[in-house]
């Protein structure tokens, strides 16, 4: 087995705030990242995918086809958006650590249905400081 890491930047904004919580258990929470009008990242996204390697065409997957999944299930959907808009953040707060994990299951099934490679895991770089992973293999941190 071999794995490909493809790495994607997007803008997006989110607030994050939890809906049963107070005005004041949202700060003690989340900070100054609880400010009702959300702030912006610039999100690194890195996606590893294994799988076998095809033997007539020497690759795993063609990354222009990990491209275009990524673009029409993660990238059209969040890029330059406000994350707490999107419905699937209405029953979670959009942390990184979610998003992750959002990211990872929007990509797992249409990358199996058109390739042999599957997703082991997706790393969100939030900031210089905070990059969060989720999936098979682990912490890469």
């Amino acid at each position: 087995m071999i794995a490909l890491t493809r790495r994607y930047a997007f803008p997006a904004a989110h607030a994050l705030r939890h809906p049963s919580f107070s005005e004041a258990q949202n700060r003690r929470v989340y900070g100054k990242c609880a400010n009702p009008g959300g702030h912006g990242h610039d999100y690194g996204i890195e996606v590893t995918v294994a799988g076998p390697v095809d033997a007539r065409a020497g690759r795993l997957i063609d990354p222009d086809l990990l491209d275009e999944i990524f673009e029409e299930n993660i990238g059209s959907r969040f890029s330059h958006r406000l994350l707490n808009d999107d419905p699937i953040f209405q029953e979670r707060v959009p942390t990184a650590e979610n998003f992750a994990e959002v990211i990872y299951a929007g990509l797992a099934e249409p990358v199996a249905e058109r390739s042999t490679a599957r997703v082991v895991g997706v790393r969100i770089v939030e900031t210089r400081r905070n990059s969060f992973s989720y999936g098979d293999y682990g912490n890469r941190g």
